[in-house]
């Protein structure tokens, strides 16, 4: 029973998540990937997608805070500290959306760095190697900030997000098992 709560509460977060952003993209024809942000979606008054974006980031953050508390401290106590800053900086996100200007932008950089250092924290926790693919989303980073190809933010935004996924989902999977064996992790 707490193995299948587990896996319900850490794939929730994901659902919300990629179906909010899904929904928002939909909604809005004029949504270019190479050319605007993720957080675009949720500009308060230029964005009739706003509420769908900006209520699936602060349920998503909610439901990493949750699933970290409940779950993921039990495998990995300090990986589920940063899962529960990381969520909380996902909720800052859709708190202060584009209308905040300059606040916006500090707590999406928030975000994005706690991506990392969730990961980074796992694999010194757990020696998990998957949780090393997350660094590579810099490059699209690197690469938006040096005008390359990129002019908007959002495809080194879900890039950095997927970079992610498999460090949550071995988290996730290590957490809903009995054993702590998984055949990518050394311990």
């Amino acid at each position: 029973m707490r193995r299948n709560a587990a896996l319900l509460m850490g794939l929730a977060p994901l659902v919300v998540l990629y179906s909010s952003i899904g929904i928002a993209v939909s909604i809005s024809p004029w949504f270019n990937w190479v050319n605007n942000a993720l957080s675009d979606l949720g500009h308060a008054t230029k964005s009739p997608a706003a509420p769908v974006f900006n209520f699936g980031l602060l349920l998503t953050g909610a439901l990493i805070i949750v699933y970290s508390a409940l779950y993921l401290s039990s495998h990995a106590k300090w990986t589920a500290y940063t899962f529960v800053f990381m969520g909380f900086s996902m909720q800052l996100v859709g708190a202060f959306n584009e209308t905040f200007g300059l606040l916006h932008f500090y707590v999406s950089v928030l975000l994005f760095a706690m991506l990392l250092v969730c990961a980074l924290v796992y694999f010194a926790e757990k020696r998990c190697y998957l949780a090393l693919i997350t660094p590579f989303a810099a490059i699209f980073w690197v690469m938006y900030f040096q005008d390359i190809f990129f002019q908007g933010a959002a495809l080194p935004e879900i890039f950095s997000s997927f970079a992610f996924l498999p460090c949550f989902l071995m988290a996730l999977r290590r957490a809903c098992t009995s054993s702590d064996e998984a055949a990518v992790c050394t311990r």
